[in-house]
């Protein structure tokens, strides 16, 4: 067996290495505890300490999404500092490797010329016959020992020589020879014995040198043999290279790939901060100036310096403002212009409409001197002269809204006073139309600081539209009061808005069907008009609806003219709406399949509309004390609901919650 090829060396197959241990018993229990749901009721804990453990890095994390310097600069510290050390890591490991392979030559050859000498000197050195056993062990100690000292004088302190017995049954050759004050038992690994005791080659190992005299262990390498003494007896030698020399080598590679991948590193960081700078300090120029165009500071302009990209971009992004300036003007003094039109106008036809009206008036009260085709015409004559004059006023209040003119005259105002007037307006077209209106929640106060002109205009509008989209069914006009504000909210269930008209609703002349007559003369402005009478209240009005099932629309008002909203105490989709019922009927399905195991027998088709044409008469509710105004509780008093889908009266969005504005709920 020759030394190259017989030396075991760490992860050889032969050597034994230490053994990670496995998952084991531990990670059962652990997927057991998974499995059992241990970990699921321990949830909120882990989401506490989650939650105090994530508190104070959100600034940070804030800072980090926000900062594209900070995030470029940082990318590129990690990946330089990625690549530092990944060539740190090749570069030691070639330099390791030169190191020991070179160290390992020498050795090797350093050793095969001790081992040959040792071999010729037992050869040489003739046995004394006839002497004792005792005697002869101690000559062959003694001739160890000068062996082992010979040896290890060639070597200058660069090696270290051990002479150690085979292991068998004669103690008197258990002697153990080693120079430079070494610990021959612990130097040489048992494994290495073992090898060097059942081969014949030369065999090899690193491991650590240890000394008698308290000196610090040192890595090093050891090469061993197994020869024959003089006497004939094997014995093992083997020669311990100490790499103290390479291990500072290493080691001083190291520190130096560590400055200068430092070095580097903080090299790469400043240089990715200084570029970035540059490209990112216009952006933030950019757009900080952006913010403040946007806030209507019109005359803010970049600094632009140099002919490179970032000057051509700051050139293009102040010709755009300059743009947007003169078109914004230019657009302001058309808004100013047309506003103006259409005051004058609207101020300027009144003369001629009087006129035309008083002559009108005339011809209207002696109609009955007329033919029929004349009656009738002066008939149509007055009702056009009515639409005309509405449409007049609808345009005055239209610019006195657009040039910020409308005036609010708030005082305390009980709703309920409000919804009997505007439905006693609306009755002649509701027995015209075969409609019942029909009031819910109006059985204590619903006191709130508004205007009661503007108000009243608003829910005539609405209640109005109802009756005419509503297809001759019930109009279900809701009031109630939660918190600090209070809503009213009219329901039909007519021909509905199909989906994206809940939102266009309320633009100037929109109509849902432009083929449909208006039997009532309407302008198309009564919604624009009221939805801008709400922004003034500080209130909200919103539009509901679905195809074939109707609509509603909701007006929430604060309590308290300067009191801002949170909510609305009536939920804008109605409980009857068909999502609703849909949910309700599947709520109820799955609680009977959960109480019996036979299945319900249709009953055969239903309506899609589960409102009746006729509402029954609302059940009288008890009045809450706590509830009334003023007394700052955010509960209503609620009424039984009826069989057909809970049209009883709203209260805080139905179990105390306010609805916001975009119709999420919260207390």
């Amino acid at each position: 067996m020759s030394a190259g090829s017989a030396a075991p060396k760490p992860g050889d197959p032969g050597v034994r290495t230490g053994r990670t241990a496995g998952p084991g018993r531990g990670g059962s229990r652990f997927g057991r505890l998974l499995r059992g749901g241990g970990l699921l009721r321990s949830r909120p804990v882990l989401r506490l300490f989650a939650r105090w453990v994530r508190r104070p890095l959100l600034p940070a994390v804030r800072l980090w999404w926000r900062n594209i310097q900070l995030r470029i600069v940082a990318g590129t510290l990690l990946m330089s500092l990625g690549v530092v050390l990944l060539l740190g890591l090749v570069v030691i490991g070639q330099v390791r490797n030169g190191l020991l392979e070179a160290k390992e030559r020498a050795a090797q050859s350093q050793a095969a010329g001790g081992f040959s000498a040792a071999q010729d000197r037992a050869a040489t050195t003739p046995s004394a016959p006839g002497q004792q056993g005792g005697v002869r062990a101690g000559a062959s100690v003694n001739w160890r020992s000068t062996l082992v000292e010979q040896l290890a004088s060639g070597g200058q302190s660069a090696f270290n020589v051990v002479a150690l017995s085979l292991d068998t049954g004669d103690t008197a050759s258990r002697g153990a020879r080693a120079s430079g004050e070494v610990d021959p038992t612990t130097s040489v690994p048992a494994d290495l014995r073992h090898w060097v005791a059942q081969g014949t080659g030369t065999f090899q190992k690193f491991t650590r040198i240890h000394y008698t005299s308290g000196k610090a262990s040192e890595p090093g390498l050891v090469i061993g043999k197994r020869l024959n003494d003089a006497d004939g007896d094997q014995y093992e030698l083997y020669y311990l290279f100490p790499l103290s020399q390479e291990e500072d080598s290493l080691t001083l590679v190291k520190g130096t790939l560590a400055t200068a991948g430092l070095f580097v590193v903080v090299l790469l960081g400043a240089i990715a901060w200084l570029m970035v700078r540059q490209v990112v300090t216009p952006v933030r120029m950019a757009a900080g100036i952006a913010e403040r165009l946007s806030a209507g500071r019109l005359q803010e302009r970049m600094k632009v310096t140099g002919e490179d990209d970032i000057a051509r971009l700051g050139e293009a992004f102040n010709k755009m403002a300059s743009n947007l300036q003169l078109k914004i003007q230019q657009l302001e003094e058309l808004s100013r212009m047309q506003r103006r039109f259409v005051s004058d106008v609207s101020h300027e036809l009144r003369t001629p409409l009087t006129t035309v009206r008083m002559a009108a008036d005339v011809i209207h009260e002696a109609r009955v001197d007329f033919d029929p085709i004349t009656a009738r015409s002066a008939e149509l004559l007055g009702d056009q002269l009515d639409r005309f004059e509405s449409l007049l006023s609808d345009l005055l209040e239209i610019s006195r809204f657009d040039a910020g003119a409308a005036a609010l005259e708030a005082e305390p105002i009980d709703l309920r006073q409000v919804v009997r007037r505007v439905i006693g307006g609306a009755e002649p077209l509701a027995e015209r139309k075969g409609t019942r209106i029909v009031v819910l929640g109006d059985q204590q106060p619903v006191v709130a600081e508004a205007d009661a002109r503007r108000v009243e205009r608003v829910l005539r509008n609405l209640v109005v539209n109802a009756v005419e989209h509503g297809e001759g069914r019930d109009v279900v006009v809701k009031l109630a009061a939660a918190g600090g504000a209070v809503a009213v909210a009219v329901r039909d269930y007519g021909v509905g808005l199909k989906p994206g008209e809940a939102t266009r609703v309320f633009n100037r002349f929109w109509r849902a069907d432009p083929a449909r007559a208006r039997t009532t003369g309407g302008t198309g402005l009564g919604l624009s008009i009221a939805v801008e009478d709400a922004r003034l209240h500080g209130g909200w009005l919103q539009a509901w609806g679905e195809a074939g099932g109707g609509s509603q629309f909701r007006l929430t008002l604060p309590r308290t003219a300067d009191e801002p909203l949170r909510g609305s105490p009536i939920p804008l989709e109605p409980e009857d709406s068909r999502r609703n019922r849909e949910q309700t009927a599947a709520g109820r399905g799955q609680e009977s399949g959960r109480l019996t195991a036979v299945p319900a027998q249709p009953v055969g088709d239903r309506s899609a509309l589960a409102v009746p044409p006729r509402l029954p008469a609302p059940p009288r509710a008890t009045v809450d004390p706590t509830a009334l105004p003023g007394s700052g509780a955010r509960v209503v008093a609620r009424t039984a609901t009826d069989g057909d889908g809970g049209t009883g009266p709203a209260t805080a969005g139905g179990n105390g919650h306010l609805e916001r504005e975009d119709g999420t709920r919260g207390r």
